[in-house]
C-alpha cells in the first residue's frame, strides 16, 4: 500500500500554466505567406530579384538618362563625326575602360582628342559605327526584349493554361483530339513559323511576338494538363461536384489555385527562353528592322566589329546574361518555395 502511494505521487502530471498550455509554437500561415518565408531564405533568388528590378528600372528610364548629356545622345540620332568612340565617363578620366582611350598598335590613344571631339562630350558606353549612343540603345533594346518576353509569357498564361485545363478536365475523346493538335503544332519548328510570319506580316515586334506566341504555350498546356489529370479525381473536386458547382467554378476556384505554383514557375522559365529566342532571331537577321534596337540587334551589330570595337558586343552581352541568369535563379527559388517537400 505504501509502495502504491509512493508510485502514485511520483507519476503525478506536471503542472503547466494555462498560458503555456494554450501557446501556439508556430503561427498559422497561408500558402503564399509560407512560400514567401521560404523564398526569403534563398539569397540567390532575392539578389536576382533586386538585380532584375534594377534592370527593369534602367530599361524604363535609361534612354532618358543619357539624353541629359545633350540632344546628340538620342536613341536613333546618327552623328558620323562621333562614330566608333570608346566609352568615356565624367570623373573617370584617369581610369582604364572609361577614359575614352583605345589601344592602337600597342599605343594608348585618346580617341576623343584624335577625332577632334568637342570638349565635354561623353559616351558612357561608347558610340556605334553610325555615331549613336550605345548606353541609350542598350537600355532601349532591353525594354523591347522584355516587352516581347512578357507578352509571350502572357500568351503562355492565357492560352496554355486554358488549353491544359480543358484538355485534362474533360478527358476522353476531347483530350485525345486536343493532344493530337498539340503534337501537330509542336512538330513545326519555331524558326519556320517566324519565317512564315515574316512573309505574311512586316518585320517587327508584332511578327516576332505572334511567332513566339504560336508555339511557346505548348509546354505550359502539357504541364497544366498533367497536373489537372492528377487532381481532378481528388476528394475536394468530387465534393464540389456533389454540391452542384459548375465546371468553370471548379476549374477557377479549386484547380487553378492548386496548380498556381507550377504555372508561376513555368512562366518564369518561359520569359528568359523568349528573350533568348528574340536575341537569336535578331542575331541571324530575322529580328527587328533598322533603326529599332533590341539586345539581339545590338549583339549582331557588335559582332561585325568584334576585333576593332569589342565594347560594342561586350555590354549588350553582359545585360543579356544578367537578365537570363536572374530569371532562372528567381524561377529556381520559386520552384523550391512552392514545393511542399522543401518545407522545413
Amino acid at each position: 500500500m505504501a509502495e502504491h502511494k509512493i508510485a502514485k505521487e511520483r507519476f503525478q502530471p506536471a503542472h503547466i500554466l494555462d498560458a503555456e498550455a494554450e501557446k501556439i509554437n508556430r503561427p498559422s500561415l497561408t500558402f503564399m505567406q509560407d512560400s514567401w518565408l521560404r523564398i526569403r531564405k534563398n539569397k540567390a533568388a532575392l539578389v536576382s530579384l533586386i538585380v532584375l528590378a534594377l534592370v527593369i528600372i534602367m530599361a524604363i528610364f535609361g534612354p532618358y538618362m543619357s539624353q541629359n548629356l545633350g540632344p546628340d545622345h538620342n536613341i536613333n540620332r546618327q552623328i558620323t563625326e562621333n562614330a566608333s568612340l570608346p566609352p568615356k565617363v565624367q570623373g573617370f578620366d584617369n581610369m582604364p575602360f572609361w577614359n575614352g582611350h583605345q589601344s592602337i598598335g600597342g599605343e594608348d590613344v585618346d580617341i576623343y582628342k584624335q577625332n577632334n571631339i568637342k570638349e565635354g562630350t561623353y559616351y558612357w558606353l561608347g558610340s556605334d559605327t553610325l555615331g549613336r549612343d550605345q548606353f541609350a540603345r542598350i537600355w532601349a533594346g532591353t525594354r523591347v526584349s522584355l516587352i516581347i518576353a512578357v507578352v509571350a509569357a502572357l500568351c503562355d498564361l492565357i492560352i496554355g493554361v486554358a488549353y491544359g485545363l480543358i484538355s485534362g478536365y474533360v478527358g476522353g475523346r476531347v483530350d485525345n483530339f486536343m493532344q493530337r493538335v498539340l503534337e501537330v503544332i509542336g512538330a513545326i519548328p519555331n524558326l519556320v513559323v517566324v519565317i512564315l510570319m515574316m512573309l505574311v506580316l512586316e518585320p517587327g515586334i508584332a511578327s516576332i511576338i505572334i511567332a513566339i506566341a504560336m508555339t511557346s504555350w505548348i509546354t505550359m498546356a502539357r504541364v497544366v494538363r498533367g497536373q489537372v489529370l492528377k487532381l481532378k479525381n481528388q476528394e475536394f473536386v468530387m465534393a464540389s461536384m456533389t454540391l452542384g458547382e459548375s465546371t468553370p467554378k471548379i476549374l477557377i476556384k479549386h484547380l487553378i489555385p492548386n496548380i498556381s505554383g507550377i504555372i508561376i514557375i513555368n512562366i518564369m522559365f518561359s520569359i528568359p527562353s523568349a528573350i533568348f529566342f528574340e536575341a537569336f532571331l535578331s542575331f541571324i537577321g530575322l529580328g527587328l528592322p533598322a533603326p529599332a534596337a533590341s539586345l539581339g540587334v545590338l549583339v549582331n551589330d557588335g559582332y561585325k566589329t568584334l576585333q576593332v570595337l569589342p565594347y560594342m558586343i561586350l555590354y549588350p552581352c553582359i545585360v543579356l546574361c544578367i537578365i537570363m541568369i536572374a530569371f532562372n535563379l528567381i524561377a529556381d527559388g520559386l520552384r523550391d518555395a512552392f514545393d511542399p517537400k522543401m518545407r522545413d
